[in-house]
């Protein structure tokens, strides 16, 4: 009866395994790297397996998992999720807890930030303090940030030159820059069928060229003798003499774990010699690829998953001996550059930085593209940034190519791919000008009054003058001229000032202003005064009761910084001379109030010649006494010294004006004889000069 009984057992577990041979089969095609087949593979024998004990159901997590890496590495995120989710449920993460970092990485290149986030931690329960996990975690609140603050970067698919299937890591194929090369898995003579990593063509190297109407000639294979195989062929890059070619290479051999390879060709006229491949793998099955060349190829760097990197695929670094003609042991490249996760597709930057993408780095989504600034070590570059949106995205961005300081190209399976399945496809970018635009304001020296009608002229470097009236605020504006291009340009210097205007002295300054080196939009806005042929107001200068004697209390009043200010302008105009004229309040007897004038009137003037060195031919001192009352603004019930906008009713300071506040506003009253105690200046000629003087 026992024997029995086990025999039944033995039975019932056979059968969870009827279809041994698709287990088998669907194993070998995941172990070889047949990624497409073995998502199908693998999905038909999870199906086959009934869960009718622990092994069986062990056996479907590992399938599942291995259905959702196979479905992954072929392009396939949504069906990648279900899987790695079906593994999660069979409780593959106790034999495996990677599922869990591979589910949050699929949602978080969906853009699924939350499901990201509790994988990740629970990746992080089973495998505690794993850097790359913490780093993956910690991105996604950086990821939110750089969605919300988008550079002003646009990007567009380039539809003329994408196929439904792989397209990308375009580089320059002239030095033009109206020619470029890229790897497309689209039908070609060469390469026929479908390759069983990733159910598409395989990868022929293609090139394409603008014409003068700024259209893209039909892409057509790279000529070049043996380059494109039946195996596949891509990132494909010159040196910077368009001297070489160097391109990667992945054989596909049955039954051999072969890796891919960095092979190169010398140009020969206008076709290129047989490639070769440079010896830098220590064994085939050991990948190297990406190939960066500097600019007489002499050195390379590329991306490889040999010993002695951080994680995954990092950036290595090679030098080319000559004389021997052998390349160095390579060199990584730093965990500056490196991290756990992939490095690839470096480029280098129009000024030498390397730009490259990464899986490790704190980014959006999968592959985000990075710049790092390049050193005076060519084997060394400062910590990389992330060049956010919308260059970057929450799929996989990569291989850019930069045209000029604000074009160029770059990778992406991002939406809008051509073709349903958002496959990589190339783009362009381009940093729009930057916006800029000029208002000028315009006011009366010696106050904040503005000036209406003044004609202010702008002339760039190089270019014709603009003009413009301001209004009645004193401002003139500019920013878009009638054929919608801007008045004010990139990299370009101005010169403004403005032209005679009546009732002002005429003037010599210049406002000076650039966009050279300008990265962000920007509003220029600068003030300009005009010395008027009335009177100049000045800031406040006070005395004692009866005294002429210059009014200093701390933390009140200084007199003296007051009248720095007459000294400032002399400064600003050398061939200014100047009256200073003291006026009183109508109290006092105004022969008294006459002589007290003329008094602090040389007050002013013997502190600005005695302390502040002004040659005394440009000052003169003049007392008015009470004879000129003050002029001041009335709006909305207060007396203002200076001119208001809008609505207002003008007031002279007679002492029969004054006298009705007395009794019933003391406070009042004393303000408004304040307002009558001051001092002004009035220009008496702009052509003082001292050279002259002293020849006679």
């Amino acid at each position: 009866m026992r024997n029995t009984i086990l025999f039944i057992s033995i039975f019932i577990s056979s059968l969870a395994f009827a279809q041994p041979a698709a287990v088998v089969k669907a194993d070998a095609a995941f172990k070889s790297g047949k990624y497409y087949e073995a998502a199908d593979l693998a999905v038909k024998a999870y199906e086959r397996i009934s869960p009718k004990n622990d092994r069986a159901l062990a056996l479907k997590s590992s399938l599942a998992y291995k259905a959702g890496y196979s479905f992954e590495k072929a392009f396939d995120n949504e069906k990648a999720i279900e899987w790695y989710q079906r593994a999660v449920d069979l409780r593959h993460y106790q034999d495996n807890p990677y599922v869990y970092f591979r589910l949050a990485s699929a949602h978080k290149l969906k853009g699924d930030y939350d499901k990201a986030r509790i994988n990740y931690e629970e990746f992080l329960k089973l495998v505690p303090m794993d850097k790359q996990a913490e780093n993956a975690l910690a991105s996604l609140e950086d990821a939110v940030v750089m969605k919300d603050n988008r550079t002003r970067y646009t990007v567009m698919s380039e539809t003329k030159i994408n196929d439904p299937g792989m397209d990308m890591a375009p580089a320059l194929a002239n030095r033009r820059g109206n020619a470029i090369i890229f790897g497309s898995t689209r039908s070609a003579e060469t390469g026929k069928g479908k390759d069983p990593i990733t159910g598409q063509g395989y990868f022929n190297i293609w090139e394409v060229e603008k014409e003068r109407s700024g259209n893209w000639t039909a892409p057509k294979l790279f000529e070049a003798d043996s380059l494109n195989t039946e195996h596949n062929e891509g990132t494909l890059v010159f040196d910077g003499r368009f001297r070489n070619i160097y391109f990667t290479r992945c054989p596909t051999v049955h039954k051999k774990d072969l890796g891919c390879q960095i092979w190169t060709a010398e140009k020969k006229g206008r076709s290129f010699g047989m490639p070769e491949k440079l010896p830098l793998a220590p064994h085939d099955s050991i990948s190297v690829g990406h190939p960066l060349p500097n600019e007489d190829g002499s050195a390379l760097i590329f991306s490889s998953d040999m010993n002695g990197g951080f994680g995954g695929r990092d950036l290595w670094y090679t030098e080319y001996d000559r004389r021997a003609k052998t390349w160095s042991t390579p060199v990584n490249l730093g965990p500056e550059i490196n991290t756990p996760g992939d490095e690839l597709f470096p480029t280098y930057a129009l000024n030498g930085d390397l730009l490259f993408s990464s899986t490790g780095h704190k980014g959006l989504g999968g592959l985000d593209i990075f710049r790092a600034t390049k050193t005076d070590d060519p084997k060394k570059f400062e910590a990389p940034k992330n060049l956010g949106t919308p260059l970057n995205s929450d799929a996989n961005d990569y291989h850019m190519t930069e045209l000029d300081r604000k074009n160029g190209f770059f990778t992406s399976n991002r939406t809008g791919s051509v073709g349903s399945q958002n496959l990589p496809d190339i783009w362009s970018y381009v940093l729009p000008p930057n916006i800029f635009d000029l208002k000028v304001i315009v006011s009366e020296v010696g106050g904040v009054s503005r000036i209406e009608g003044a004609t202010v002229q702008v002339t760039p470097e190089g270019g014709t003058p603009f003009t413009g009236k301001t209004n009645a605020n004193g401002e003139v504006f500019w920013d878009k001229q009638p054929d919608g291009s801007r008045f004010i340009n990139e990299e370009s210097n101005y010169v403004v000032k403005i032209l005679p205007t009546e009732g002002f002295h005429p003037s010599d300054n210049i406002e000076v202003f650039s966009t050279e080196g300008l990265e962000y939009d920007q509003n220029f806005i600068l003030e300009m005064n005009l010395l008027p042929k009335t009177p100049i107001v000045l800031p406040e200068v006070r005395y004692d009761l009866g005294s002429a004697v210059l009014q200093v209390i701390e933390g009140e009043i200084n007199s003296k910084d007051s009248l720095n200010y007459v000294y400032e302008l002399l400064q600003e105009y050398p061939g200014m001379v100047l009256r200073l004229v003291s006026h009183t309040d109508a109290r006092g007897s105004a022969r008294a109030n006459e002589n007290l004038a003329k008094r602090r009137a040389q007050s002013c003037v013997d502190y600005l010649v005695k302390e502040k060195g002004v040659d005394p031919a440009r000052l003169q001192a003049t007392g008015k006494g009470e004879n000129s009352p003050r002029i001041v603004y009335k709006k909305d019930g207060e007396h203002l010294p200076l001119k208001p906008n809008g609505e207002f009713e003008a007031i002279e300071l007679t002492e029969k004006y004054i006298n009705q506040f007395k009794t019933s506003d003391k406070e009042l009253f004393e303000k408004l004889h304040q307002f009558n105690r001051r001092t002004e200046a009035e220009v008496v000629r702009m052509d003082f000069n001292a050279t002259s003087k002293e020849e006679e």
